[in-house]
Order: structure tokens, then sequence, then C-alpha cells
């Protein structure tokens, strides 16, 4: 099974697996792997338990994906708890799937070596510079994510080989050569039909609704004739970002900051190393008498780029002769950066020193001393800063004064709009829906609609919908929800009779018309009975956008005519009807199968059987989710 599985782990549709499900992995789950609590799980998987904390930051990285994918729509679909309750069960469903498949990876041995993890982070686009790998790139990168370089090797070569299984599962399937032909033959196939369509609307003349008629469906279905619930608002947008500064920021002002803070300029020293790694995992000893050695050959003249590229068990840092780029004080391992800052001179090899991550020898490439950023560098930034610093500091005290007076001051908003040197601004009615920015936030939706703005018309609390922006509103009129008054909605009900009784008779007629032609009649013969149109399609594809869906799937589910032509009655979905008469069947000419549509085909069996593997692995497997952890943030 496992020879199975490598092999198959090789195979395109398994690359292409891998890739996704590494790439899925670094993006969104990294969260889990920075720390384990003992608290309640959330889940637990043949007695491993899934923590909160793994959760918390899986479902945190969740949100922010969706955060970016519906900006600043995402606060409204939060608001939704059914929605963000899917989104948490979600999760949940993943890290057991993830569990899952851990432990049949470890149960059968699987593993991923030194070369495939280093291959993998070379070609992680997250790392790379205009197509290249960048270590700079790379070591900025994990570092924002609280990864030490080993730390984040072990983690990637964890989810790799939990993605062997899904590599197995692609590599291994295959379709047959005819089981591809014959897929694409069916795709490309066109039937060709004749058919006519009784439409409604010829029918509708003479139909007779009565007020009784009207009055009923009117109380069966007051719901459609419901008018939304509409208010209009005036309110106060308090924006730091766009206030105007009553003086502007002087030369001698940013001067006399730069004075003040210029600590806050200074660059420290910066070190840049390399180094060589010995892994002491499996052998403590070992790993140091390999350390030692690799020291004694050092100081005999051995190159170090040559010993950390065949040597190190760094595999990325060794792929550039054991570089780690340029660091500063509190980056590192401490051992590690002790030994580093012990080095005086460029080319200096520190002995052998002990980490958590295995025995360095580190040799000192560069120092950049400590360095002041002069004044002209950073004016332009000071003086942005410094304008953004008063503007925050206005936005506050203007902040102030605007929430008092519209306590003070609660049946009008103008004296607090005078305070926050704003005008005030008013809305039409409008439903809550159709909220302009910024009092779509759902929480000024829900200040709008409480009972003392609402009801009594005091003004709303300042309500901060973004960093150094707040508003107030209050309400200036509202109309609740209310049933339309029938003598509104009358004539639109009216209509909507009509169309449904003439939608019957077009049904009913269809069918008469049906049973004449299974009496013997052709199609053709009824349509000039009745006055209608056949049409014709010499090759319909299932992909056709000119006939009516409803007909063209029936056309498609129609047997093989033998001799005769197979006929249908289609209720369509605008209310007509259809009669469909299937002449013949055109199998596809010369099958030509392009890469795409095969890779098309292939996956769509890989995904199938990728969602059975899964469900083999939940059904022998004992999980366990507590109900009360779902809702668990």
């Amino acid at each position: 099974m496992l020879e199975k599985i490598r092999e198959g782990s090789q195979g395109p549709a398994a690359k292409i697996i891998l890739g996704a499900v590494i790439l899925s992995f670094a993006l969104a789950g990294i969260g889990g792997y920075l720390g384990q609590t003992t608290e309640q799980p959330v889940a637990e998987v043949n007695g491993v338990k899934i923590s909160q904390t793994e959760f918390s930051r899986a479902y945190q990285n969740e949100r922010n994906r969706l955060e970016q994918q519906f900006g600043e729509y995402f606060a409204q679909i939060a608001a939704d708890p059914n929605y963000m309750a899917q989104t948490r069960q979600g999760v949940i469903d993943r890290l057991v799937q993830q569990e899952l498949q851990t432990q049949l990876a470890a149960e059968l041995g699987l593993r991923v070596s030194d070369e495939s993890v280093r291959k993998a982070i070379l070609e992680m686009p997250y790392f790379q510079v205009g197509g290249q790998f960048s270590n700079d790139r790379y070591l900025q990168v994990i570092r924002q994510m609280n990864f030490q370089p080993d730390a984040f090797r072990e983690y990637l070569r964890e989810d790799m080989t939990r993605s062997q299984l899904v590599g197995a599962v692609a590599g291994t399937d295959f379709i047959l050569e005819n089981e591809l032909n014959n897929s694409v033959a069916l795709q490309q196939q066109t039937r060709s039909i004749d058919y006519l369509v009784v439409a409604k609307e010829s029918l509708q003349a003479g139909i007779e609704v009565t007020e009784q008629e009207i009055a009923d469906y009117y109380e069966l279905n007051q719901p459609q004739f419901l008018a939304p619930e509409q208010v209009s608002v005036s309110y106060i947008d308090l924006n730091a970002a766009t206030l105007t500064l009553d003086s502007s920021v002087s030369e001698e002002d940013i001067k006399a900051y730069y004075d003040q803070n210029s600590a806050q300029y200074v660059e420290p020293e910066k070190r840049r190393v390399s180094h060589i790694l010995i892994d002491n995992s499996e052998d403590d000893d070992a790993a140091k008498a390999k350390a030692e050695e690799l020291l004694t050959q050092l100081q005999n003249g051995a190159d170090f780029a040559e010993l950390a590229e065949s040597s190190s068990d760094d595999v990325v840092s060794a792929e550039m002769g054991g570089d780690l780029d340029w660091i500063e004080r509190d980056m590192m391992d401490p051992a590690f950066e002790d030994a580093t800052y012990a080095l005086e001179n460029k080319g200096d090899i520190s002995d052998v020193v002990e980490s958590e991550f295995g025995y360095h020898i580190i040799k000192l490439t560069d120092i950049q001393t400590q360095q002041v950023k002069p004044y002209a560098d950073v004016k332009d930034e000071l003086r942005a800063e410094l304008e953004r610093t008063k503007k925050i500091n206005a936005f506050y005290e203007k902040q102030t004064q605007m929430g008092e007076l519209a306590f003070e001051i609660s049946d009008t908003l103008i004296d607090a709009a005078e305070a926050a040197g704003v005008e005030v601004q008013k809305t039409e009615l409008v439903t809550r829906n159709a909220l302009p920015e910024p009092l779509n936030n759902p929480q000024v939706v829900t200040a709008i609609f409480s009972p003392e703005v609402l009801e009594d018309r005091m003004n709303s609390e300042v309500i901060e919908v973004g960093d150094e922006h707040a508003v107030v509103v209050r309400v200036n009129d509202h109309k609740a929800a209310t049933t339309k008054a029938l003598a509104d909605v009358s004539e639109q009900i009216k209509a909507t009779l009509v169309s449904q009784k003439a939608s019957e008779l077009a049904k009913e007629k269809a069918r008469t018309l049906y049973a004449e032609i299974e009496a013997g009649k052709s199609l053709n013969e009824v349509a000039q009975a009745e006055g209608l149109t056949v049409r014709q399609e010499a090759a319909l594809a299932r992909q056709a956008y000119t006939v009516s869906p409803a007909i063209v799937q029936q056309a498609f589910k129609m047997a093989h005519p033998q001799g005769a032509p197979e006929v249908e009655v289609v209720d369509l979905n605008n209310g007509d009807a259809a009669i469909v008469a299937l002449k013949a069947v055109n199998p596809a000419a010369d099958v030509e199968i392009n890469e795409q549509q095969k890779q098309n085909i292939t996956m769509a069996q890989v995904n199938k059987n990728y969602m059975v593997f899964i469900a083999a692995l939940k059904a022998q497997a004992e999980v366990q989710v507590p109900k009360a952890t779902q809702a668990a943030e």
C-alpha cells in the first residue's frame, strides 16, 4: 500500500491537489501549530483532542479570509448568526478532517524527505520576489507567523506528509481511454428535435377573475404585499481623515519632534550570519560529535559555504551556503544570538553552539553598525505623522464636545454638529438595508432602530464606525412595515391570477394535443390545426442557450427514437407548455479530446473519490464534537 501511495503521489493530478492542499494549509491553518492548551476541546478524534486554541486560530484565519473576499460587506454577513454558525462548523469539520489524515499518515509510516521540504519552500509564491525565491522574503514571512526556520520546516513537513494521502487518492485514480472517449462523445452529442410552444399569453383573452378570488388570494398571500419598514435619518459624520487643521505643521515643529524623539530614528546594529545546523532530535551525542568534526574541518581551512551546502540540516539556508541574511537582537534563539554578537570581525567563526533546534556553527559575514537616519530623510514622514496626530487630537476633542451636546440637547443635532465643525446630513425614507455609508454599519443600524432613537426620537450616543471615525444619528421619520391595502394591489393580484389560469390552460391544451399525437396525428398536423408554429433544432447541444432549458433537459432525457419520433410534454418555467418531438440522436463526429477536457474529467473523478475517502475515514473513526463548543470563537 505504501508503494502505491508513493507512486500515486507523483502523478499530475496528485501534484495539482498536493499544491492546493499545501497552500491552503500554509495560509488558513498555520495558527493551529503555534500552541496547545488543556482547555475544553472542540472535538476529539480517536482520543486526540482538538483544542479551543487551535479552533480559535483557525476560525480567525477563516474570518480574515472572508473579510478579504467580501470587503466592506463582511460586517453585514457577519451579523447573520446562521451564516457564522455554518462558518464555525466548517472550521471544525476541516480540523477533524486534518486530524484524521494525520493519524492515518502516521499509521502508514509516511514521511517527507528534507529535499522535498526544501523544494516546496523554494517553490512557494509567498517566498518569491520577481518569480525567484528570496531568502529575505522567506525569513520575513515566517517571522511574521512567529516561526523560526527549523520550526517552520517541521510544520511544513507535517502538512506535506498529511497531503500524501490526498495525493494517493488522486495519483492512483485513472480513466480508461474508452471511458474518456465515451464521456467526451456524450458531452458533444447533439439531438435533432421539433417542438411547439403553447404560450399562456395567447390564452389570457376572455379569462375572468372575480372579486372574491382576488380577496381570497389577498388573504392567503399577505406577506407578498408588505410595504417594508422605512426610516429617514439625520446624522453627524466625524472622520479624522477628512478634518481640516486650523494651522499647518511648521518646519520648526517637525525639527523639534525629530530632536525630541531621536532615539526612534536609530537603526540598531545588524549582523549578517551564515550557519551550519546539525539536528539533534534523534541522537544528541552523534549530532554534537558531527558538529565538532565540522568545526575542526573549518579550523583547518575548509570552505564554510561548501560544508553548509553538503552537511547542514537547515535545507533552505544550506542552498545559500548557510546564509541567514541580516539579523538583529531578539530575532533568534537566545543562545544563537549571544554567540553571534560575541563574534568581533567579519569572517569569525563560533564554537559549536547548542540551541533548541540542535547544534550550530556560526560565521559572521558582515556587520552594519548602528546608524541614525538623517533629518532630511524622515522630514516628510514626520510631517505626515504630526499632521495625523493633530487630526486625531482634534477628532477626539470634537468627538467629546459632539457627544456631550448630542446628549444635553437630545432633540436636535445642530448644536453638536457646530461643535464638530461639520454639517448635519439627512437621508430620504429608506429601508434598513438601503442605508448609505457610514450608516450601513451594524452598530449604527441597531442604534437607529432602538426604542430610544426610533420611538423617543432622541439623539443616539456617539457610535464608532472605524478608526477615528464616529457618527451620531437621530430619526426624522419612520414608517412601520405594513400590509398594502387590497385596493392598492387588486390589479396586481388580478394579473397574477389571470397568468396562473392561462398557464393551467396552456398545460391542459398541450396535453390535449399530445393525446392527439399519440392517437396518430403528427406534430405538424396538430400545430397547423391550432395555428401554432413548429420550431426545429437540427443539432441541439447540451449547452444550448437559444432554447428553453426545460426543453433542452427533456430532449436529452428522452429515449433514442426507433423509427417514429419520441414525443413528450414539457412544462416550462415561465408558465408555458411545450411538446417536444425527438427525431434523431446525432453522435459526435470526430471526438477530439484536448488537455483541458481530459483534466476536467479526471479532476471530477478525483474529487468524487476524495469525498468517498474522507467519508470512509470518518466512518471508521470515533469523532466527538460537543455541541456547546461549536459556537466558540
